[in-house]
């Protein structure tokens, strides 16, 4: 890697923005870690070269892109922060800081473990940039983790793979999620990944390949004719993602029939709902397998409609229609989301609701285990949007009940929870809720407290606390009224 791809990289994403401190930063850099080697036996300047390089192409801004550069200087050679300030100024010191400050704390058992992971969340409150570094930082070392001892390739591989791949998903950033995942998997479970690539890259490669253009030359002919300007390409799921719905679903590979899929890339909007008609008009669509991404978004900014149709040969074909914006967005999340919206400055952008989430859970939890325990399983799961018959919108955890909901909206509503209606039809509290939902609570206005069976199939750490500290309320009220005296000292 050198100095010129990643500012060609650069110029592309945003022509006529003065980059000339790149050049700077890497001169900075490469004197700073002179003489020094990685344990591949390449120079240490390539790593930093190439934690820069995957930050442009994921569209991050320039002062990102600068301490990616400039990351490791303070910690691996004899220049300070105070110098790096004094050259590039604040803000990018900040980042370099924050990267820093993630990179302290080693692996010396699960406590400290967990204090590193806990460093990690509350970093992504005050700046997700430092994030994008140390994502970059990440997955570089693992593209080198061959020259390491087998017991450290698998703990940096079991970290990435439980801690860093699903905040990259839940920051919408694809392109990075996916390539760690899969480096993870190549090091972790290194047969069956070797199985599933020979069957994925070499016995099914032909066939594939035949089949898209079956598909293509029956679509393109009626896209031509609507007048739509369009890309199409194949995408592929990625290794790690077929392996975890083979053991999900205790399927074989051939049973998966979304290991492939149409990609159209079109101008508009309504391009995408104008190919999506196209599409039904040739092949009988699958009824239960069309998302609108589009209108309800997943929690992490991805858009795009998705259609499984019943193509030539009575084949399950996967299309996925989105514009050029959302196709970006859905490789580089809220780096190309700040790239589109800001222009490349962060100023008005707001947090992901999931990160207000992380500064909650931290003022009422100081026990770093607790506080670990407790973000894996309202933050890790995957995410959906319900709505209120008000039009409000509450992101939840996956799998989360009408319980959940009614607590997300109010305490109180909680509490006074007594029924449900979901999609205008009667529900029950403890059923799983799907994206898109409109829910309706009913409440009890004489109810006093919330019922403690509720315990066992509520999914938020809100919902369980507030039931918690009823319940134990309510046993001390039940203990007040049969022990005569008990109020009095």
């Amino acid at each position: 890697m050198n100095i010129e791809r990643i500012i060609k990289k650069f110029s592309d994403n945003n022509p006529g923005v003065d980059n000339s401190i790149i050049e700077k930063a890497f001169l900075f850099a490469d004197a700073a870690h002179s003489g020094q080697m990685r344990k591949n036996g390449e120079p240490y300047i390539q790593h930093p070269l190439h934690t820069a390089y995957i930050l442009a192409e994921i569209r991050a801004d320039l002062p990102t892109v600068v301490a990616g550069l400039l990351h490791d200087v303070p910690e691996d050679t004899d220049r300070t922060l105070e110098e790096l300030e004094l050259e590039f100024g604040s803000e990018i010191a900040s980042l370099v800081e924050g990267v820093t400050k993630l990179s302290k704390i080693k692996y010396r058992g699960i406590e400290r473990y967990r204090e590193n992971l806990k460093k990690m969340f509350l970093a992504m409150t005050s700046d997700l940039r430092v994030i994008f570094i140390k994502f970059c930082d990440r997955l570089n070392n693992l593209r080198t983790l061959e020259s390491l001892p087998p017991e450290k390739r698998r703990r940096i591989a079991e970290e990435t793979l439980e801690i860093y791949a699903p905040i990259a998903g839940l920051l919408g950033i694809g392109r990075l999620k996916w390539q760690m995942e899969d480096l993870c998997f190549k090091y972790l479970y290194p047969d069956k990944f070797h199985e599933l690539e020979y069957e994925y890259e070499v016995e099914k490669k032909v066939e594939r390949q035949r089949f898209f253009q079956k598909v293509k030359g029956i679509l393109t002919p009626k896209l031509e004719e609507a007048k739509v300007n369009y890309e199409i390409e194949e995408r592929f799921k990625h290794l790690y993602s077929i392996y975890k719905k083979m053991q999900e679903k205790d399927r074989k590979f051939n049973e998966i029939y979304d290991v492939f899929a149409l990609r159209i890339i079109v101008p508009t909007i309504d391009d995408c709902y104008k190919v999506l008609g196209i599409i039904h008009t040739l092949w009988k669509p699958k009824s239960n397998r069309f998302k609108d991404y589009i209108a309800v978004p997943k929690p992490n900014g991805y858009r795009s409609l998705h259609t499984t149709i019943f193509g030539p040969e009575g084949k399950p074909t996967e299309f996925q229609i989105r514009t050029k914006e959302m196709h970006e967005e859905s490789i580089y999340g809220i780096a190309a989301h700040w790239y589109y919206k800001s222009k490349n400055t962060h100023s008005g952008y707001q947090q992901p609701k999931w990160v207000n989430e992380i500064i909650d859970i931290q003022k009422e939890i100081t026990n770093t285990s607790e506080f670990v325990k407790n973000i894996k399983m309202d933050i890790f799961r995957d995410r959906i949007f319900i709505f209120s018959p008000r039009g409000d919108v509450f992101e939840l955890p996956e799998k989360s009940t009408p319980i959940d909901f009614a607590y997300a909206v109010h305490g109180n509503v909680g509490n006074k929870t007594a029924g449900v209606i979901i999609n205008d039809k009667l529900g029950k509290l403890d059923q799983e809720l799907k994206n898109g939902d409109l829910v309706e609570i009913i409440v009890e206005k004489n109810r006093q407290h919330p019922n403690k069976d509720w315990l066992k199939f509520v999914k938020t750490k809100r919902a369980r606390d507030q039931i918690k500290q009823h319940a134990k309320k309510s046993t001390f009220d039940n203990i007040k009224r049969f022990i005569p005296g008990i109020n009095k000292k």
